[in-house]
C-alpha cells in the first residue's frame, strides 16, 4: 500500500503517538483523519493544512467513531478509507488490594478495560466494515489496521492489572482479527511501545523517567514518538506484515 493518495484514520492523535503519525503520513502525502476527544487535534488539523481534517470522537462510542469512519471515507473519495493507526488510549495505575486492606475499585478496572479494549475493538470493526467495501489496490489490498498494545502486556508492573490487561487484549485480537479480515485483503498489525516521551509519561517525576530511560539496553533514552510513527508507516507499505505484534522498546525488559 502507498501512503501516498491515500486516506488515513488516527485516533488518539491530539498529541504523543497519534500527533507524530499524522504529521509523518501528511508529510508522506497522504490525508488524514485525526479523532480524539480533546479538541486541540482541531489546531493540530489545521497546522497539517488541507489534507488533514479534526473529528471530535469517543472510542468507546458505536455512533461517534462510526462519524469519524464516514468523515475518513468521504475525505478519501473514490478509494475511501485506506487504513487505521488507532492510538488512543488511557494509562490506570491502582493495586488490587492497598496498604489499608482496601480492594481495587471494580470501576475503574472496567473503564480502563472499556476504553483500551473494547474501543479497540469499536475502532476496527466500523473501520473494517468501510474498508472492505474498497476497490483493491494494485497489490490487491483494501486495507489496514493498526492497533497500539503496550509492553506492559507482557511485562506488567505492579497496579497495572487493569492496563496489562487491556493491552494483552490487544495483543490478542491481532491474529484472529488478521485471519477473519483476510478475505477481504485487509491487514491487522499491532505496536507495542515501550517507554515514549508522550503527555502520559510527563506525568510521572523526572527521576523516575531518568529511571526508566537508563533501563533501556539501547539507546538509553525514552522513545519519539517519531519513531513510532515511522514503524507505522513501514507497516502501511510493507504487504507482508500482517497478524503480528512488534515491540518497539529499545530491549528493555520491566522487572
Amino acid at each position: 500500500m502507498q501512503v501516498k493518495d491515500s486516506t488515513f484514520l488516527i485516533t488518539g492523535a491530539a498529541s504523543g503517538l497519534g500527533a507524530a503519525t499524522a504529521e509523518r503520513l501528511v508529510a508522506s502525502g497522504a490525508r488524514v483523519v485525526l479523532c480524539d476527544l480533546n479538541d486541540s487535534v482541531n489546531a493540530h488539523a489545521q497546522q497539517l493544512g488541507a489534507g488533514a481534517q479534526a473529528v471530535l470522537a469517543d472510542i468507546t462510542s458505536a455512533e461517534q467513531m462510526q462519524k469519524a469512519v464516514d468523515a475518513a471515507v468521504a475525505l478519501g473519495g473514490e478509494r475511501g478509507l485506506s487504513g487505521v493507526v488507532h492510538c488512543a488510549g488511557v494509562v490506570s495505575v491502582a493495586k488490587l488490594v492497598d496498604r489499608d486492606g482496601i480492594p481495587a475499585d471494580l470501576e475503574s478496572y472496567k473503564k480502563t478495560i472499556n476504553i483500551n479494549l473494547v474501543g479497540t475493538f469499536n475502532v476496527m470493526r466500523l473501520a473494517a466494515a468501510a474498508m472492505a467495501k474498497n476497490v483493491p489496490s494494485e497489490s490487491g489490498e483494501r486495507g489496514v489496521i493498526i492497533n497500539t498494545a503496550s509492553i506492559a502486556a507482557f511485562d506488567g508492573q505492579v497496579g497495572q492489572c487493569a492496563y496489562s490487561a487491556s493491552k494483552a487484549g490487544v495483543v490478542g485480537m491481532s491474529l484472529p482479527a488478521a485471519r477473519e479480515l483476510s478475505r477481504h485483503a485487509i491487514r491487522v498489525m499491532a505496536i507495542a511501545p515501550g517507554v515514549f516521551e508522550t503527555p502520559m509519561m510527563s506525568e510521572i517525576p523526572d527521576e523516575a523517567a531518568q529511571a526508566l530511560a537508563a533501563a533501556v539496553p539501547f539507546p538509553k533514552r525514552l522513545g519519539k514518538p517519531d519513531e513510532f510513527a515511522q514503524l507505522a508507516e513501514q507497516i502501511i507499505t510493507n504487504a507482508m506484515l500482517n497478524g503480528e505484534l512488534i515491540r518497539l522498546d529499545g530491549g528493555i525488559r520491566m522487572q
